[in-house]
């Protein structure tokens, strides 16, 4: 083994290569990062010898890179033609010379200096070679942490030397990832706006290399990955942000949880490296791939880039048009006068959507496509056919779209039309999804609401069962709806609840009350051991929660909370249930919040270890209430009594009604303060922190929410990704 220094490691210039000089102005610029172990997620090949074995392009009809749990048939993707490519040999003196390099700046310290210059030396070797070099199992790894260590003149000198072969490069198990982090090493130089030119200009070069032939690369595994990167790189936005197909995330914007892409992506719109380099890039691409475009809409691979680009060009009305007019296969011009889409396009789409890749990307054109686009294709292309569509595993997808994306309530109206009575057949069919997208559509625009808690409502339960039982059949969707014999069936022990019927009975708690009786009889109907059992599950938890946190009357949340007396010490120490107690503790009486503490009393110790317990030891005022009882009521009885005052002076219309059901039914009134000064004063006096911490009350109020949501968004995004990360819903 040979140590190697920076004198050492002198620049060899080969012959018939003339290396360009690069402005002194670059020379002193470095990236950064520090030297990490390079894994990459590659696994070894069992075959490879010291050079590449995978020298070929994959197969476009491989595994299903984004993990969906949607069926699939038969691969039929068409194969796309892969234009040869012959792998030199690296001869024996430059694989020394960078395993050389590798120990040299992998294993040691070096000043950022010094490594700078032996990164840049050692990628002036790869001269010529770039292909060979960066496609080797061993010295692609070398590469990655020379296009980390050197500085930005070199590291675009690289990107412009390897653009001859850069789609064979990109295409490649191992240059895929050289390729990346050479781009990833880029984006670290965005942050200064001088670079932005030297940058541009070897962006420049790769896109013409790329435009050549882009189907190859559009369609290659490895391929994939680095255009959706080298997309966001033009944007600015974070190269890792896109790579996920779909998320726990998609399924929170489809049913009102998070605000939608659309949105986020207007705040992306101050960043706009390169954006008319974008455009045009996409532009060029889709034209070169022209011929292609029916293998482009049906290959799993290709299909991502496009969706990426559509959400990149989100904001650009006129480009994002011309972009979906050409993914959907329409010609321009070609269309009919005031119509968007030909004929022969438009009864193509409904056969496509049954393809697994399409589906995907007709879902993000209906995310982001104009009001005109959009109308058009519900009214002359979906219209009549979206329960067949629902009864599709692939179609049923776009159906969720379709409901999630609509516009106004004509259109919510079109659906309804169609799908309004269908919603047993659908839960028969395991197409739940489709009326979780549904009914947060009709709650989005308002429209159809109540029908639609109807709808669910019957087609669960019917007879003598309802509304008993409605609720619970929700939470166990799939497998009531499974069960041979319906009319006997009970509460199945020791199941997971549904996640998607948890999903419908929140969006329905968040409704009117006046529309939603009937859940509300069927959830305070629920046995004692039932409610308990929920309280316990990660997603029936949360449909408790939601209960307690509605508008519904004081008086039948207390009901509920009555079901979980003798528990609630269990309940605290439960890593969901301790959410459960604490939503129980806000909606209770002053009776009910002393059973709840004192049934939590003994475990303090137990709780304190716990994740959530030293924050319902806090909140709850454990310690406060194991000291001086009284003296604890009165506190409690105090703030409650400043909350009323408050809302009663402030409060919007429809929290005034706090008045009625409030803190002290059923418990001793208190006397309330005339004034709001005095409220303050009595706030400040009676609580502990008050007086032994220097913060404002408001300011430490204000801290502990903070802490608090963060861990409840924690606790969302684990569930989240422990049930549906990168899934679908099953429909």
């Amino acid at each position: 083994m040979v140590s190697v220094g920076l004198h050492a490691l002198v620049l060899r210039k080969h012959k018939g290569c003339e290396l360009t000089e690069q402005p002194a102005a670059w020379e002193n610029q470095t990236n950064n990062q520090g030297v990490r172990k390079r894994t990459m997620g590659r696994k070894t090949s069992k075959k490879h010898a010291g050079v590449n074995a995978d020298h070929t392009v994959e197969s476009v009809s491989g595994g299903n890179v984004d993990e969906n749990s949607r069926p699939r048939k038969d691969n039929k993707t068409t194969p796309v033609q892969q234009t040869s490519f012959v792998r030199k040999q690296i001869d024996p003196e430059t694989a020394k010379y960078f395993a050389e390099i590798a120990n040299a700046i992998e294993g040691t310290e070096i000043e950022l200096e010094e490594r700078s210059v032996i990164c840049g030396n050692a990628l002036e070797e790869t001269r010529g070679k770039e292909a060979e070099l960066a496609t080797d199992y061993i010295i692609s790894h070398t590469l990655q942490t020379l296009l980390e260590g050197c500085s930005l003149d070199h590291l675009c000198s690289f990107l412009q030397s390897c653009a001859k072969n850069f789609s064979h490069i990109a295409a490649d198990r191992s240059g895929s990832h050289v390729v990346e982090t050479a781009l990833k090493s880029l984006s670290f130089h965005l942050q200064d706006n001088e670079n932005h030119s030297l940058i541009e200009k070897a962006l420049k070069k790769i896109c013409k290399a790329i435009v050549v032939n882009p189907v190859d690369i559009m369609c290659s595994c490895h391929g994939s990955h680095v255009l959706r990167s080298l997309l966001c790189l033009f944007k600015g936005a974070p190269l890792e942000e896109f790579h996920s197909t779909k998320s726990s995330a998609g399924l929170a914007e489809r049913l009102n949880l998070k605000a939608p892409h659309a949105k986020d992506n207007g705040s992306m719109q101050s960043l706009q490296i390169f954006p008319s380099l974008l455009k045009k890039f996409i532009s060029e691409m889709l034209n070169a791939a022209s011929e292609d475009i029916s293998k482009l809409q049906v290959n799993q691979y290709s299909s991502l880039v496009l969706q990426t680009a559509l959400k990149l060009l989100a904001g650009n009305e006129q480009e994002l048009l011309h972009l979906i007019q050409v993914l959907l296969g329409s010609r321009a011009g070609s269309a009919n006068a005031g119509s968007l889409l030909e004929e022969a396009t438009m009864k193509n789409i409904l056969r496509l959507v049954e393809e697994t890749a399409y589906s995907h990307l007709m879902e993000a054109i209906l995310e982001f496509s104009p009001e005109t686009l959009y109308n058009e294709l519900l009214t002359k292309v979906f219209r009549k056919s979206l329960f067949r569509m629902s009864s599709h595993h692939c179609a049923n997808f776009v159906v969720q779209a379709l409901a999630s994306h609509a516009k106004s309530q004509d259109h919510m109206d079109l659906i309804w039309e169609e799908l309004g009575t269908k919603f047993h057949n659908l839960f028969e069919m395991g197409r739940s999804g489709v009326v979780a997208s549904i009914l947060a559509a009709t709650q989005r625009l308002h429209s159809h609401e109540h029908e639609c808690c109807q709808a669910i409502a019957s087609a669960v339960c019917t007879g003598d069962d309802f509304p008993k039982f409605i609720v619970p059949r929700i939470l166990f969707l799939e497998n009531f709806f499974c069960s041979r014999d319906k009319s006997n069936w009970s509460w199945p022990h020791g199941t997971k609840i549904h996640i998607v019927g948890s999903l419908i009975l929140q969006s329905i708690f968040r409704l009117p009350t006046e529309l939603i009786q009937v859940y509300v009889t069927s959830i305070t109907s629920l046995e004692e051991h039932h409610v308990l059992e929920a309280s316990k599950d990660p997603s029936g938890s949360r449909v408790i929660e939601s209960f307690l946190n509605s508008n519904i009357s004081a008086k039948q949340k207390r009901k509920l909370v009555a079901k979980l007396r003798g528990h609630f010490g269990e309940l605290s120490v439960h890593p969901f249930g301790s959410f459960t107690v604490e939503k129980c503790f806000t909606a209770s009486n002053l009776n009910l919040r002393e059973t709840i503490v004192s049934e939590m009393l003994p475990l303090q110790a137990e709780l304190s270890k716990t994740k959530q317990g030293p924050y319902l030891l806090r909140k709850l005022d454990i310690d406060g209430f194991a000291r001086q009882p009284d003296q604890w009521k009165s506190r409690q009885a105090s703030q409650q009594s400043a909350l009323k005052e408050f809302y009663a002076t402030f409060g919007p219309a429809e929290t005034r009604s706090f008045e009625k059901d409030n803190f002290f039914a059923d418990s001793v009134s208190k006397s309330k303060p005339g004034k709001l000064k005095d409220i303050r004063k009595e706030i400040e006096t009676s609580l502990p922190s008050a007086k032994t911490s220097n913060t404002p009350f408001l300011a430490h109020q204000v801290s502990k929410k903070v802490k608090r949501f963060k861990t409840e968004k924690k606790r969302h995004r684990q569930d989240g990704e422990s049930e549906s990360q990168r899934k679908k819903i099953k429909v």
